[in-house]
């Protein structure tokens, strides 16, 4: 290995002529990203906050953070830490947890995860911000991968929530959603995987049992990290950890209980943001084209979210790409039908795809190509889409559903129903969770 120093790494996300490290195929966050403004390079057993937190099992990772499960040593419990990169302070998340809780604080743990504490730490890579939360299981996303049903795989299995198990889902992170808007706040982030199942108390189980293992051939932490210099580096860990959900302690049978996390996309409803961090499927059209945003684009997102955990498959799949908003356009118009004309008027490419009388043409996303024939793809409405997913549903509950859907998907922002007027539709009403939440 090399001993003069390397040079600092770019503070911004860096080019492929850029990289410093070998490749790493493990399923971690992207190596490049432990540089000044990054994420913090954290090992198990680290120790933070002036020994109070040990760091002994990875949970997740996102694009602005990395969560862990920490023993608090001074109090004899497990928490969730959730180290932001330092580019990213994320008042905002801290000031509208404190106001929930303050506003709530019999509620607000029924449907919020709870914020423990908070501290900064200073490291390589800049000063970072950590909140702790009470320890939660997997998300929504990550559960439905573990159910016993689905192991082992088999081809031609459709990995989705049992019926039962949807609708409380989907009943519970809509609670979550009433309360929320009833204290002033959106979401921002509304989708599944930032819905948590509780666990059993896990306090009593030894540190030994829930611990990470420094495993390489177990496939808990990946290979050694290598520079492409052979240098040494002071901003990236000695390894990456996969995250370790904590699915064996989790509740997922009847009775089990979801909370919101995640309040970084969060936001006062009467100063909204620029630039909501909605994922790109679940994203409103107002917003795509105007940039418009308000409390409904929750709303958009969780009637999007009813098919998707009904289906086991999103309504709207969007990979990013130079042309994702006419990716997603073209298929709202198809789902949904054709755009009003406010926002028809808005979309600017729309003449790649449509006639200026307004009938579509072409679905070959950036225009036909020069000395080519235009594309036109099978139209399928979002009934027909229900429909060929085969839920398993009676055929009038089916039927249900696909009109509630049809009714919280309006292109009219006005429009669009309340958390509390969605619950006291006839379906939800049917929807039985614990009395407790």
């Amino acid at each position: 290995m090399s001993f003069s120093p390397p040079p600092t790494p770019h503070s911004r996300a860096p080019k492929e002529d850029q990289r410093r490290f070998k490749t790493i195929t493990s399923p971690c966050e992207w190596i490049e990203d432990y540089r000044p403004g990054g994420y913090h390079p954290i090992h198990l057993g680290d120790v933070f906050n002036s020994g109070q937190y040990k760091v002994i099992r990875k949970l997740g990772e996102g694009s602005y953070s990395t969560v862990w499960l920490g023993r608090d040593l001074c109090n004899d419990r497990y928490v969730a830490l959730k180290f932001l990169v330092s580019d990213i302070s994320r008042p905002t998340e801290v000031q509208i947890l404190r106001h929930i809780k303050n506003l709530a604080p019999v509620e607000s743990p029924k449907h919020i995860t709870q914020l423990l504490d908070e501290f900064q730490h200073h490291g390589p890579n800049g000063i970072h911000s950590c909140l702790v939360f009470e320890p939660m299981g997997p998300s929504v996303n990550t559960m439905v991968e573990e159910l016993p049903q689905f192991k082992p795989r088999k081809r031609g299995m459709n990995v989705r929530y049992p019926p039962p198990m949807a609708k409380s889902i989907l009943k519970q992170s809509l609670l979550a959603l009433e309360f929320l808007h009833d204290n002033g706040i959106a979401h921002g982030d509304f989708q599944p995987g930032n819905m948590l199942f509780t666990l059993h108390d896990i306090d009593s189980i030894p540190e030994d049992t829930i611990r990470q293992e420094e495993d390489v051939l177990a496939r808990s932490i990946s290979p050694p990290v290598q520079r492409l210099d052979g240098k040494e580096d002071k901003w990236a860990p000695r390894y990456l950890c996969m995250a370790q959900p904590l699915v064996p302690y989790t509740n997922y049978a009847e009775g089990f209980k979801i909370k919101l996390s995640d309040m970084g996309g969060a936001y006062f409803i009467t100063d909204p943001p620029e630039k909501p961090v909605t994922p790109l499927g679940l994203r409103a059209p107002e917003l795509i084209l105007t940039g418009a945003v308000d409390k409904t684009l929750d709303i958009w997102s969780f009637g999007c979210l009813i098919f998707e955990l009904i289906t086991g498959h999103p309504l709207f799949c969007v990979p990013g790409s130079e042309y994702e908003d006419d990716d997603h356009l073209l298929s709202l118009t198809a789902r949904l039908g054709p755009l009003p004309d406010e926002l028809f008027h808005s979309w600017k490419t729309s003449s790649l795809y449509f006639t200026p009388e307004r009938k579509l043409f072409n679905c070959q996303l950036g225009g036909v190509v020069e000395g080519g024939e235009p594309l036109v793809v099978e139209q399928t409405s979002m009934e027909e889409l229900f429909d060929r997913a085969g839920p398993d549903l009676e055929r009038e509950e089916a039927h249900n559903i696909k009109a509630l859907v049809r009714s919280i998907l309006q292109y009219d922002p006005a429009e669009r129903p309340s958390p509390t007027e969605i619950l006291a539709n006839p379906w939800f009403r049917k929807i039985e969770v614990e009395s407790s939440l």
